[in-house]
Protein backbone atom coordinates (compact mmCIF):
# COMPACT_ATOMS: atom_id res chain seq x y z
CA UNK A 1 0.00 0.00 0.00
CA UNK A 2 1.31 3.37 -0.61
CA UNK A 3 2.18 5.94 1.79
CA UNK A 4 -0.63 8.15 1.32
CA UNK A 5 -3.13 5.33 1.55
CA UNK A 6 -2.08 4.50 4.72
CA UNK A 7 -1.68 7.83 6.11
CA UNK A 8 -5.60 8.31 5.30
CA UNK A 9 -6.11 5.11 6.74
CA UNK A 10 -4.67 6.29 9.89
CA UNK A 11 -6.31 9.18 10.23
CA UNK A 12 -9.56 7.37 10.58
CA UNK A 13 -8.43 6.45 14.07
CA UNK A 14 -7.28 9.79 15.38
CA UNK A 15 -9.14 12.03 17.89
CA UNK A 16 -9.38 16.13 17.59
CA UNK A 17 -7.35 17.20 21.20
CA UNK A 18 -7.78 21.16 21.77
CA UNK A 19 -4.30 22.82 22.38
CA UNK A 20 -5.41 24.24 25.81
CA UNK A 21 -7.92 25.92 27.71
CA UNK A 22 -9.59 22.79 29.71
CA UNK A 23 -11.15 22.31 32.48
CA UNK A 24 -9.58 19.50 34.93
CA UNK A 25 -11.09 17.05 37.12
CA UNK A 26 -8.85 14.34 39.10
CA UNK A 27 -9.71 10.71 39.90
CA UNK A 28 -11.13 9.50 43.46
CA UNK A 29 -8.88 6.72 43.57
CA UNK A 30 -5.73 7.50 42.12
CA UNK A 31 -4.04 9.94 44.81
CA UNK A 32 -4.74 7.24 47.15
CA UNK A 33 -2.41 4.94 44.49
CA UNK A 34 0.11 7.41 43.31
CA UNK A 35 -0.44 10.38 45.21
CA UNK A 36 1.74 12.52 42.88
CA UNK A 37 0.72 11.68 39.33
CA UNK A 38 -2.22 14.18 39.11
CA UNK A 39 -0.09 16.75 40.68
CA UNK A 40 3.08 16.04 37.76
CA UNK A 41 -0.04 16.44 35.20
CA UNK A 42 -1.17 19.87 36.54
CA UNK A 43 2.72 20.92 36.65
CA UNK A 44 3.44 19.64 33.23
CA UNK A 45 0.73 20.95 31.26
CA UNK A 46 0.77 24.46 33.38
CA UNK A 47 4.18 25.19 33.74
CA UNK A 48 6.30 23.52 31.22
CA UNK A 49 3.83 23.48 28.25
CA UNK A 50 2.07 26.59 29.47
CA UNK A 51 -1.38 25.35 29.34
CA UNK A 52 -4.61 26.85 30.74
CA UNK A 53 -5.60 23.91 32.73
CA UNK A 54 -8.76 24.76 35.63
CA UNK A 55 -9.65 23.19 38.32
CA UNK A 56 -12.09 23.83 41.44
CA UNK A 57 -12.39 22.07 44.64
CA UNK A 58 -16.05 22.12 44.03
CA UNK A 59 -15.53 18.65 42.05
CA UNK A 60 -16.93 15.10 43.01
CA UNK A 61 -16.00 11.77 42.13
CA UNK A 62 -17.89 11.18 38.50
CA UNK A 63 -19.82 8.01 40.44
CA UNK A 64 -18.74 5.50 38.53
CA UNK A 65 -17.23 3.25 41.16
CA UNK A 66 -20.59 2.94 42.39
CA UNK A 67 -22.14 2.79 38.92
CA UNK A 68 -20.32 -0.22 37.59
CA UNK A 69 -20.50 -2.15 41.05
CA UNK A 70 -24.75 -1.58 40.82
CA UNK A 71 -24.73 0.56 43.95
CA UNK A 72 -26.42 3.45 42.23
CA UNK A 73 -28.77 3.63 39.23
CA UNK A 74 -27.66 4.95 35.46
CA UNK A 75 -29.95 8.67 36.44
CA UNK A 76 -28.06 8.72 39.60
CA UNK A 77 -24.62 9.05 38.10
CA UNK A 78 -25.99 11.20 34.99
CA UNK A 79 -27.08 13.47 37.46
CA UNK A 80 -23.65 13.38 39.06
CA UNK A 81 -21.44 13.87 35.57
CA UNK A 82 -24.24 17.07 34.74
CA UNK A 83 -23.29 18.70 37.85
CA UNK A 84 -19.29 18.15 36.71
CA UNK A 85 -20.22 19.55 33.42
CA UNK A 86 -22.22 22.47 34.72
CA UNK A 87 -19.43 23.87 36.16
CA UNK A 88 -17.07 23.64 33.92
CA UNK A 89 -19.61 26.02 31.95
CA UNK A 90 -20.24 27.91 35.01
CA UNK A 91 -16.28 28.55 34.86
CA UNK A 92 -15.77 29.23 31.19
CA UNK A 93 -14.48 26.38 30.00
CA UNK A 94 -16.03 24.26 27.13
CA UNK A 95 -13.34 21.73 26.63
CA UNK A 96 -13.19 18.77 29.56
CA UNK A 97 -10.15 16.90 30.60
CA UNK A 98 -10.60 14.17 33.24
CA UNK A 99 -7.38 12.29 35.01
CA UNK A 100 -9.79 8.82 35.37
CA UNK A 101 -9.99 6.38 32.77
CA UNK A 102 -12.92 5.30 34.75
CA UNK A 103 -14.68 8.76 34.06
CA UNK A 104 -14.13 8.87 30.86
CA UNK A 105 -15.45 5.77 29.71
CA UNK A 106 -18.61 6.71 31.77
CA UNK A 107 -18.35 10.17 30.37
CA UNK A 108 -18.35 9.16 27.03
CA UNK A 109 -21.34 6.14 27.74
CA UNK A 110 -23.50 9.21 29.16
CA UNK A 111 -22.75 11.62 26.30
CA UNK A 112 -23.96 8.97 23.68
CA UNK A 113 -26.87 7.81 26.06
CA UNK A 114 -28.44 11.79 25.93
CA UNK A 115 -27.33 12.32 22.24
CA UNK A 116 -29.65 8.76 21.50
CA UNK A 117 -32.29 9.82 23.94
CA UNK A 118 -33.18 13.63 24.53
CA UNK A 119 -35.86 13.10 26.71
CA UNK A 120 -33.51 11.56 29.14
CA UNK A 121 -31.58 14.25 28.27
CA UNK A 122 -34.43 16.76 29.64
CA UNK A 123 -35.43 14.45 32.76
CA UNK A 124 -31.49 14.85 33.79
CA UNK A 125 -31.10 18.87 33.66
CA UNK A 126 -34.38 18.98 35.52
CA UNK A 127 -32.44 16.92 37.90
CA UNK A 128 -29.59 18.86 37.94
CA UNK A 129 -31.35 22.29 38.64
CA UNK A 130 -33.77 20.90 40.94
CA UNK A 131 -30.78 19.78 42.99
CA UNK A 132 -28.01 22.50 42.24
CA UNK A 133 -29.36 25.11 40.67
CA UNK A 134 -27.15 24.46 37.89
CA UNK A 135 -27.33 24.94 33.95
CA UNK A 136 -26.96 21.49 32.10
CA UNK A 137 -23.96 21.98 29.66
CA UNK A 138 -22.16 18.96 27.55
CA UNK A 139 -17.98 19.67 26.50
CA UNK A 140 -17.21 20.51 23.34
CA UNK A 141 -14.38 18.40 23.50
CA UNK A 142 -13.69 15.35 26.05
CA UNK A 143 -10.87 13.61 26.26
CA UNK A 144 -8.62 12.02 28.94
CA UNK A 145 -5.65 13.37 30.64
CA UNK A 146 -3.36 11.27 29.18
CA UNK A 147 -4.55 12.28 25.44
CA UNK A 148 -2.90 15.77 26.60
CA UNK A 149 0.60 14.12 27.39
CA UNK A 150 0.64 11.90 23.81
CA UNK A 151 -0.21 15.34 22.31
CA UNK A 152 2.36 17.26 23.32
CA UNK A 153 4.73 14.24 23.75
CA UNK A 154 7.25 15.65 21.31
CA UNK A 155 7.44 18.95 23.25
CA UNK A 156 7.97 16.99 26.30
CA UNK A 157 10.80 14.94 24.33
CA UNK A 158 12.65 18.06 23.21
CA UNK A 159 12.79 19.49 27.21
CA UNK A 160 13.75 16.05 27.94
CA UNK A 161 16.47 15.55 30.53
CA UNK A 162 16.61 11.59 30.58
CA UNK A 163 15.35 9.10 27.65
CA UNK A 164 14.04 5.76 28.12
CA UNK A 165 17.24 4.43 27.07
CA UNK A 166 20.12 2.34 29.10
CA UNK A 167 21.99 5.16 29.51
CA UNK A 168 25.15 2.40 29.09
CA UNK A 169 24.38 0.91 26.56
CA UNK A 170 23.15 3.22 24.60
CA UNK A 171 19.49 0.82 23.79
CA UNK A 172 16.15 1.45 23.99
CA UNK A 173 14.56 0.32 27.27
CA UNK A 174 11.94 -2.20 26.25
CA UNK A 175 8.49 -0.63 27.58
CA UNK A 176 4.69 -2.81 27.93
CA UNK A 177 1.84 -0.28 27.42
CA UNK A 178 -1.34 -1.10 29.00
CA UNK A 179 -4.54 0.71 27.90
CA UNK A 180 -6.89 1.31 30.12
CA UNK A 181 -10.58 -0.92 29.17
CA UNK A 182 -12.32 2.63 29.38
CA UNK A 183 -10.10 3.58 27.29
CA UNK A 184 -10.88 2.85 23.92
CA UNK A 185 -12.94 -0.59 24.12
CA UNK A 186 -16.01 0.87 25.33
CA UNK A 187 -16.32 3.43 22.71
CA UNK A 188 -13.38 2.77 20.06
CA UNK A 189 -13.81 6.08 18.33
CA UNK A 190 -13.29 7.96 21.65
CA UNK A 191 -9.42 7.24 21.92
CA UNK A 192 -6.52 7.65 19.53
CA UNK A 193 -5.81 4.43 17.67
CA UNK A 194 -9.22 2.98 18.64
CA UNK A 195 -9.01 -0.43 20.08
CA UNK A 196 -7.71 -1.92 17.13
CA UNK A 197 -4.81 0.38 17.15
CA UNK A 198 -4.62 2.21 20.51
CA UNK A 199 -1.45 4.78 19.88
CA UNK A 200 -1.96 6.97 23.25
CA UNK A 201 1.08 5.64 25.31
CA UNK A 202 2.54 3.43 22.39
CA UNK A 203 3.62 7.16 21.15
CA UNK A 204 5.28 8.42 24.41
CA UNK A 205 7.09 5.59 24.61
CA UNK A 206 8.24 5.92 20.98
CA UNK A 207 9.04 9.77 21.38
CA UNK A 208 10.78 9.46 24.59
CA UNK A 209 13.18 6.93 22.92
CA UNK A 210 11.86 3.47 23.97
CA UNK A 211 11.06 0.44 22.25
CA UNK A 212 7.29 -0.82 22.45
CA UNK A 213 7.01 -4.62 23.42
CA UNK A 214 4.15 -6.24 21.74
CA UNK A 215 3.22 -9.55 23.29
CA UNK A 216 0.07 -11.77 22.97
CA UNK A 217 -1.83 -10.75 25.94
CA UNK A 218 -0.88 -6.77 25.50
CA UNK A 219 -4.99 -6.40 25.42
CA UNK A 220 -5.53 -8.19 27.90
CA UNK A 221 -7.86 -6.81 30.90
CA UNK A 222 -5.24 -5.73 34.27
CA UNK A 223 -7.75 -7.99 36.25
CA UNK A 224 -9.84 -5.13 38.12
CA UNK A 225 -12.86 -5.48 36.70
CA UNK A 226 -15.01 -3.76 39.84
CA UNK A 227 -16.84 -7.13 40.60
CA UNK A 228 -13.99 -8.60 40.50
CA UNK A 229 -12.09 -7.03 42.85
CA UNK A 230 -14.78 -5.19 44.90
CA UNK A 231 -16.66 -8.51 45.75
CA UNK A 232 -13.61 -10.51 48.16
CA UNK A 233 -14.61 -14.02 46.68
CA UNK A 234 -14.04 -12.93 43.20
CA UNK A 235 -10.67 -11.92 43.69
CA UNK A 236 -9.08 -14.89 42.15
CA UNK A 237 -10.43 -13.54 39.49
CA UNK A 238 -8.45 -10.40 39.41
CA UNK A 239 -5.40 -11.97 40.20
CA UNK A 240 -5.30 -14.46 37.49
CA UNK A 241 -6.04 -12.05 34.60
CA UNK A 242 -2.81 -10.23 36.01
CA UNK A 243 -0.94 -13.48 35.95
CA UNK A 244 -2.04 -14.30 32.83
CA UNK A 245 -0.13 -10.86 31.64
CA UNK A 246 2.53 -11.69 33.07
CA UNK A 247 3.22 -15.08 32.20
CA UNK A 248 2.96 -13.65 28.42
CA UNK A 249 5.26 -10.94 28.69
CA UNK A 250 8.05 -12.64 31.00
CA UNK A 251 10.27 -13.84 27.80
CA UNK A 252 10.07 -10.20 26.10
CA UNK A 253 11.83 -8.71 29.14
CA UNK A 254 10.76 -6.08 29.56
CA UNK A 255 12.22 -3.08 31.70
CA UNK A 256 8.70 -1.01 32.80
CA UNK A 257 5.17 -1.05 32.20
CA UNK A 258 3.47 2.07 31.56
CA UNK A 259 -0.44 2.55 32.24
CA UNK A 260 -3.26 5.25 31.99
CA UNK A 261 -5.44 3.97 34.14
CA UNK A 262 -5.93 4.46 37.98
CA UNK A 263 -6.69 0.54 38.68
CA UNK A 264 -4.29 -0.62 36.29
CA UNK A 265 -0.79 0.10 37.44
CA UNK A 266 -2.28 -0.61 40.87
CA UNK A 267 -3.36 -4.13 40.52
CA UNK A 268 -0.20 -5.19 38.28
CA UNK A 269 2.44 -3.46 41.20
CA UNK A 270 0.72 -4.93 44.04
CA UNK A 271 -0.64 -8.13 42.74
CA UNK A 272 3.56 -8.95 41.66
CA UNK A 273 4.29 -9.34 45.48
CA UNK A 274 1.10 -11.76 46.15
CA UNK A 275 2.31 -13.76 42.67
CA UNK A 276 5.86 -13.65 44.66
CA UNK A 277 4.28 -14.88 47.40
CA UNK A 278 1.97 -17.44 46.72
CA UNK A 279 4.31 -18.76 43.77
CA UNK A 280 7.54 -17.70 44.41
CA UNK A 281 8.29 -16.45 41.37
CA UNK A 282 9.21 -12.63 40.24
CA UNK A 283 9.33 -11.21 36.73
CA UNK A 284 11.92 -8.83 37.01
CA UNK A 285 15.50 -9.43 37.08
CA UNK A 286 17.62 -10.44 40.38
CA UNK A 287 14.45 -11.04 41.71
CA UNK A 288 12.71 -7.89 41.65
CA UNK A 289 9.40 -6.88 39.89
CA UNK A 290 8.78 -4.75 36.76
CA UNK A 291 8.44 -1.02 37.80
CA UNK A 292 5.19 -0.22 36.95
CA UNK A 293 4.15 3.43 36.53
CA UNK A 294 1.24 5.66 35.52
CA UNK A 295 2.16 7.90 32.12
CA UNK A 296 2.78 11.03 34.18
CA UNK A 297 5.10 9.53 36.54
CA UNK A 298 7.23 8.55 33.05
CA UNK A 299 7.19 11.87 31.72
CA UNK A 300 7.89 12.97 35.13
CA UNK A 301 10.93 11.25 34.65
CA UNK A 302 12.17 11.81 31.35
CA UNK A 303 11.40 16.01 32.24
CA UNK A 304 14.21 14.92 34.98
CA UNK A 305 12.21 14.90 38.40
CA UNK A 306 13.16 13.88 41.39
CA UNK A 307 12.06 10.52 42.04
CA UNK A 308 10.90 10.49 45.25
CA UNK A 309 8.94 14.08 44.33
CA UNK A 310 6.80 12.21 41.60
CA UNK A 311 5.94 9.64 44.59
CA UNK A 312 7.59 6.34 43.05
CA UNK A 313 8.31 5.33 46.84
CA UNK A 314 4.90 4.78 47.49
CA UNK A 315 4.97 1.52 44.58
CA UNK A 316 4.94 -1.85 45.95
CA UNK A 317 7.88 -2.67 43.14
CA UNK A 318 11.09 -0.60 43.22
CA UNK A 319 12.17 1.78 40.66
CA UNK A 320 15.83 1.98 41.51
CA UNK A 321 16.46 -0.56 38.51
CA UNK A 322 14.68 1.50 36.35
CA UNK A 323 16.14 4.79 37.91
CA UNK A 324 19.81 3.17 37.17
CA UNK A 325 19.27 2.41 33.38
CA UNK A 326 18.10 5.52 32.52
CA UNK A 327 21.09 7.27 34.32
CA UNK A 328 18.45 9.42 36.98
CA UNK A 329 20.46 10.61 39.88
CA UNK A 330 18.44 9.86 43.28
CA UNK A 331 19.15 9.56 47.13
CA UNK A 332 18.71 6.49 48.83
CA UNK A 333 18.07 8.69 52.19
CA UNK A 334 15.27 10.63 51.08
CA UNK A 335 12.85 7.88 49.70
CA UNK A 336 10.55 7.77 53.04
CA UNK A 337 11.19 11.44 54.06
CA UNK A 338 8.46 13.55 54.20
CA UNK A 339 8.76 17.26 52.49
CA UNK A 340 9.75 18.73 55.65
CA UNK A 341 12.50 16.20 55.94
CA UNK A 342 10.83 14.15 58.70
CA UNK A 343 11.56 10.34 58.44
CA UNK A 344 8.34 8.71 57.62
CA UNK A 345 9.52 5.18 58.73
CA UNK A 346 10.30 2.23 55.95
CA UNK A 347 8.12 -0.54 55.33
CA UNK A 348 8.79 -3.95 56.13
CA UNK A 349 11.39 -5.41 53.59
CA UNK A 350 10.07 -8.33 52.21
CA UNK A 351 11.28 -11.58 51.65
CA UNK A 352 9.50 -12.64 48.08
CA UNK A 353 10.45 -9.78 46.14
CA UNK A 354 12.25 -6.85 45.94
Amino acid sequence: MIYEGKQKIWSDYQKEIPDDHYFYVRSCIRQSFFPASEAAFLHITRNILNKDIFETEHHTTCGGIAYHSDAIPQETAMTIIARQFALMKKYGYENYVCSCITSFGLYCETMETWREFPDLKEKIAENLWKSCKLEFAVPKFLVHASDMIYKYRNQIAAHAKFKLVDHKTGKPLKVVEHIGCHYSKMFPSKGVGGAEYPYVLAGMIEAWGGEVVDYPERRHCCGFGFRQYFVKSNRGYSLSNTYKKFESMEPYEPDLIITNCPGCPYFMDRWQYVIAESEGKTYGKNGHGIPVMTYEEVAGLVLGFDPWDLGLQTHQIGPEPLLDKMGIPYNPEEKYKGKNGKDLGQPRQLDCIR
